[in-house]
Parts: C-alpha cells; structure tokens; sequence
C-alpha cells in the first residue's frame, strides 16, 4: 500500500469516526479539515448528502453575473489557461462568488455531467453551511487557500473529489470570490493548489491594472472636463514647443481653429520670450507672465501662465501654457475694485427746462460712440451723467473709469492713464503696471477736471483718440485700446484755448458732443424737488422717521445762491437731518451762511473768469444779488412776526440799532 492510500485510507476511518461519535482523531485529520467538520456537524449539515440544494434563480444567476462581470471577464482567461494544463484528466475549474455561488465552470464535459448531479454549477451555493467542507466553502470560512481531498469532504457523495481552492480580493483587500480546480482525488498532486494560487494572483494583479486603467481614464475624462470648461485658454506643447492640445477657449483667444493649430509651434503664435524656452529646457515654471498673442486675426495681450510636463524620470517632455486675455483680468479687477457705473438717467433729479435739455442730448450721447464733453461748474453732476450716459450704451457691461486730471499730480499723470514698464522709472513696480486706457478697455474712460491735464500729455491724449493705440511708458509694444472717452471741465476750455493752457486740436476733438450742466441757482424750480428727494433718500438711509419741514425753510434754501450747486445741497440736507436728530427739520437747523448773508461766498469758487474787469463786474454782480437775498430774508422775518422789530433783531443776532441801518440801506419801508 502507498503512502497516499495509508492517509487515504486513515482519513476515511477518521470520518467513519466522526460521523457516528464526534470523535476527531488529531493525528490523522489537519486542524483545519477538523475545526470545518465540527462547523458543518453544528450547522446540521448531512454527512451522506453533498448535494447542494441551495440553488439561484435564472434572473437572480443573471444579476449576479452582471454585478461580477468584470471579474468573470478577467477570471475566464486563467480558467482557461488552467484547464489545459489538465484537459482530458477529468478536472474543471470554478469560480464563485464571496457567498460560494457559483458564477463560471469550465471542463471536460463527462466530468461537468457528474458535477451537475451534485449541483456542482452555475448557480448553486457551494458554502459550508449547504454542503459541508468543500474547496470554496472551506476557503471562504479560512479565508485562505485550501486544498480538501476524499473523505477530508464532510459530505460523503463529494469523497470522490479533491478540491483546491483560493479567496480571491481586489485592490483594496475586499474578497470577492473563490477560484476552484476540483478533479478525482487518485489524480489530485499537491501542486494543483499551487497552480490555483498562482492563478488567483494573477487575476488580483489583472483587477489591481483594470482598476488602474479606470482611474487613469477617470482621471484623463476629469482633467478633459476641466480643459474643456476651466475659464482659462491651456495649450499643451511637446519638448519642441509644438502644440499637440489646445481647449475651446485658447482657440477664441487666438482667433483660429483647432485644426489650425494643432502641429504648429507656439511661437507662432506668442512672441518668443526666455519665460516659455526656461519652461521647456529647464522645466522653470512662470507665472503671471505679459505676452503678446500675433496672429493674421489678432495682435492682442495676454497674461501667461506655464507648468512644465514631466515623465516618470523627471525629465521634461513638454508644457502647458494658461492664457488669460489680459481684457478679461482687467474687467474682473475692475468689477472688484469698484470700476463700474451705478447711476442712471432715473437717477437724476430736476424738471427744468435746461436740465432736461441736457439730458436729452446726453441720451443721444449713449446711442453712439463719440466724444463727449460735459461743462460745468463743481457740483452739478457731470460724474453723474457721465455714468448714466455709460450705463444707457452698447457699452455698459464694460468697466467705468473716472480719472481727476486735477488730482494726479503733474509728473505721475503720464503713468496712470498710459501705464509703465517695470524699472522705467524710480519707484515702479518691477512687472510693470497697465494705465487706466487697459483698464477701460471695452468701457468707459472719464477724465473728470480735462482742463487741469498738462499740455506735454495732451498730445499724447490726442494721439491715443486719434489711434486707438498706447505705448506704456518705458515700453516700445503697442497695444490697442477700445475705450469711449468723456471728458469733463468746470472751465471755459475755449478761454483755456485762447489762453494757450489747452490745445485746441486736442479741444476739437474732444467736443463732438459738448453739453452744458446748468448750476443749481438758475434752476431754482428744482430746490423743492431735490430737497423732498435728498431728506427721503437719507432718511431712509440712516433709519430715521421723515421728519416734519417748516414751510420757510424752501424760501430759505431758494435765496441762497449755492456755489457748491447740487453736490452742496445735499450735504446740506444731510447736515439738517443729523442737526435736527429726528425732530421737526425748520431753519435754525439751516448752516449760518445760509441764514445770514455776511458769511456767504463773496464768488462762486468755480465761476471762471477772464480777467479783473470780469471779477469787478462779477463783484458788483453778486452784491447786487447779496443785497436782494438780505431784503428778501428782513421782509420774510418782517411777515413773520408781524413787523416786530425786536423779534426780528432778536432772530437774526443783532441789535435793533443795526437792523435799522439795514432797513435804510436796502430801502425797505415800515408800514
């Protein structure tokens, strides 16, 4: 007798043993061949059977092998490759699920027709709790690989059988199923266990790549997506600069086609600077780079940005250029920086006739592209039209820039509206700084107080209106600008022409559209007007209650001349309602060079005048104006109180000695 059959024969006497007492001979039976009979004995699994009767339904067994096709997929190749190593032998080879259901069985078919009286097949539950110890059962119980032969079967009708089997488990150590050969147990070796091992590695392996190659394709679907959407232009350029992937939006920046694109070298298309050949020969990557974009199409600036692309040794095999239009960053800038028009032409306040007047040339203004000059004194809303005007136009998407001329001083005036190049100058930035012409681009530029620009920058003004091109300061690119200009001057530009303060080629141009703000005191129908809309607006403002107004506060308001015109009104409103703090608004709430006219202006700070002739006439102008505001204010106070000169004397601060001289000197008469 052989060896095997002496085991054979002591294991067969073992089982005998154990079925009829419980007995486990330790020396005869492994450790985990006995601790899986006492698991079947306690689930009250049947010795003499071995028949599974736990068995899928046709759509269950469907179901499961599309939830496992991937690993039946990968599976039936090493089934395959196993069976022919021992094809004609009577060995098939199985494959279950992590429950023991069996999914795919490949085999001689004499074999797979005694395996099918076992409902050893597709379908069938091979666990231990059904069929007692068995290959896959076991293997799923041990979670580790196992070999039961003969009677080491707790189930006596599988004795005939020696089964290998191992746990297979994904890439992240999930078990998801069991590989089986199960062949006659006199042709069983030791090293079909082995081959199976083998095999279940290799199929771990297959799944760890598959699972690879779906989320490098995941992640290359992802990183498409991105391209395909991000708010920047990328162009992916190999060792050589040639372009080998461009997104939708690099195509609209650089005005062409894919397929005109493709195969071309970037520079090409961008200038050649030392930032994009540092990228590409020394994987430097750059950042917020100015490029200038050239094509037939196009001659426009961009801001750059590029990442180098590396192989697995680090070695530089390309790049991705990130371009952003340099339009697009100054419109985003602009929108936080507060660059954008909030009024409107609702927004303006009055109904006489020149105000109307003026806005209605200003809506002209706003359906078409041409020069706008707006005149007149500080204070009576050119800003404001400017803005409305912006906000009625093709352009009103666009950014709204307003630049004092008068506020810059003389030697900075040049940069801020042209822009630098980094080092031109002492104190520049190092990257440089665009002007205030890049910024409007698309938009509006205002250039509030144009009669205080120096003459040196005037022809410079002139050549941009003339253009449409800018050169920055310190630099030789030429960059073009696409920007509505409104100008703005509480001067007479045309005495500044005669002056020779202002160029009159540079006046010429500028006013195509020339309109006229009238001053608050020749529109006096609109105090009334303006005050009810200004005490709403801040009241609302600050929370507070409308308050109560005294009728001879409008008559008050009315006398005064208001040098300062709306922007001095309403400050004047605001200052009464912080004054009156909720109470009833009357004119002891009213500032003292309204009240009393000895502290007024004695010239409107804006009123240009020609020369000393002009401000003696002027002079002789206001008081004659001073005088009626005085008469006016004594007769109103005379009214209201009943001609009581005390009282009146009282009101006004002065003495009744005073008040008479002051009656006498404006001819006004007691009754």
């Amino acid at each position: 007798m052989s060896e095997a059959d002496y085991v054979s024969q002591n294991i067969d006497l073992a089982w005998k043993r154990f079925i009829t007492d419980g007995y486990i001979r330790n020396r005869v039976v492994r450790s985990e061949i006995a601790q899986s009979w006492q698991r079947c004995r306690a689930a009250g699994v049947d010795p003499y059977s071995g028949v599974s009767h736990l068995i899928l339904s046709e759509e269950q067994l469907n179901r499961l092998v599309i939830k496992k096709s991937n690993l039946i997929e990968i599976a039936r190749l090493f089934m395959s490759n196993l069976y022919h190593f021992v094809e004609g032998s009577g060995f098939i080879v199985l494959l279950s699920d992590e429950r023991g259901y069996i999914m795919e069985a490949i085999g001689d078919s004499d074999t797979m027709a005694y395996a099918a009286q076992l409902n050893l097949n597709r379908g069938a539950s091979w666990a231990e709790e059904e069929v007692g110890t068995n290959g896959i059962g076991t293997a799923l119980a041990i979670d580790k690989p196992i070999q039961v032969s003969g009677a080491e079967h707790y189930c006596q009708k599988v004795h005939f059988w020696t089964c290998s089997a191992a746990p297979i488990y994904d890439n992240g150590g999930q078990l998801v199923g069991v590989l089986q050969m199960s062949g006659p147990s006199s042709k069983t070796h030791q090293h079909t266990l082995g081959m199976v091992v083998a095999a279940v590695e290799a199929i771990r392996n297959q799944l760890k790549i598959q699972q690879r190659n779906r989320e490098l394709m995941l992640l290359n679907n992802r990183l498409n997506n991105i391209i395909l959407t991000v708010s920047d232009g990328i162009i992916v350029i190999d060792r050589e600069g040639i372009i080998r992937q461009i997104n939708p939006l690099a195509e609209q920046i650089l005005a062409m086609t894919e397929q005109e694109i493709l195969g071309r070298s970037i520079f090409d298309y961008l200038e050649k600077t030392t930032v994009i050949d540092d990228l590409l020969m020394t994987g430097k990557a750059y950042k917020d780079a100015e490029l200038t974009i050239n094509t037939q199409n196009l001659s426009a600036h961009c801001l750059s940005s590029g990442k180098p692309i590396k192989d697995d040794h680090g070695d530089v095999t390309g790049g991705a250029i990130f371009l952003n239009p340099i339009n697009k960053v100054k419109n985003l800038v602009n929108r936080f920086s507060g660059a954008q028009a909030s009024f409107h032409f609702q927004d303006i306040v009055g109904r006489s006739q020149q105000l109307q007047k003026a806005i209605d040339l200003a809506t002209i203004a706003a359906g078409n592209n041409s020069n706008v000059l707006l005149q007149g004194e500080s204070g009576t809303g050119k800003e404001v039209f400017a803005q409305s005007i912006h906000n009625l136009s093709a352009r009103r998407h666009g950014p709204f820039l307003a630049v004092n001329c008068g506020a810059i001083p003389r030697d900075l005036i040049g940069s801020e509206l042209f822009g630098y190049e980094g080092g031109s100058f002492t104190g520049a930035k190092p990257g440089g700084h665009p002007g205030k012409f890049e910024l409007a681009a698309g938009g509006t530029l205002f250039l509030d107080e144009i009669g205080d620009m120096p003459l040196e920058h005037q022809v410079t003004l002139l050549r941009v209106l003339q253009d449409h091109r800018i050169t920055r300061i310190g630099g030789d690119k030429t960059i073009i600008v696409d920007v509505r200009i409104i100008c703005a001057s509480n001067k007479n530009l045309q005495l500044e022409v005669a002056k020779g303060n202002f160029r009159q080629d540079l006046f010429f141009r500028l006013n195509v559209i020339n309109i006229s703000l009238p001053p608050l005191r020749e529109r006096r129908e609109d105090i009334p007007v303006l005050f009810n809309t200004f005490l709403k607006e801040l009241c609302q403002k600050t929370g507070n209650d409308l308050p109560t107004v005294d009728p001879r506060l409008i008559s008050y308001l009315n006398q005064y001349d208001w040098p300062g015109n709306v922007r001095e009104f309403q400050n004047v409103v605001e200052r009464m309602i912080n004054v009156a703090n909720g109470k009833n608004i009357g004119p002891e709430h009213l500032p003292e060079e309204i009240i009393d006219p000895r502290i007024r202006h004695v010239l409107p700070e804006n009123k240009p005048t020609a020369d000393l002739k002009a401000i003696s006439s002027e002079k002789i102008k206001i008081k004659e104006l001073l005088d009626n505001n005085e008469r006016r204010e004594i007769v109103n106070r005379l009214m209201a109180n009943n001609g009581n000169i005390s009282s009146v004397a009282r009101e006004m601060g002065i003495s009744r000695n005073s008040l008479y001289k002051k009656l006498k000197r404006l001819n006004i008469a007691l009754k």
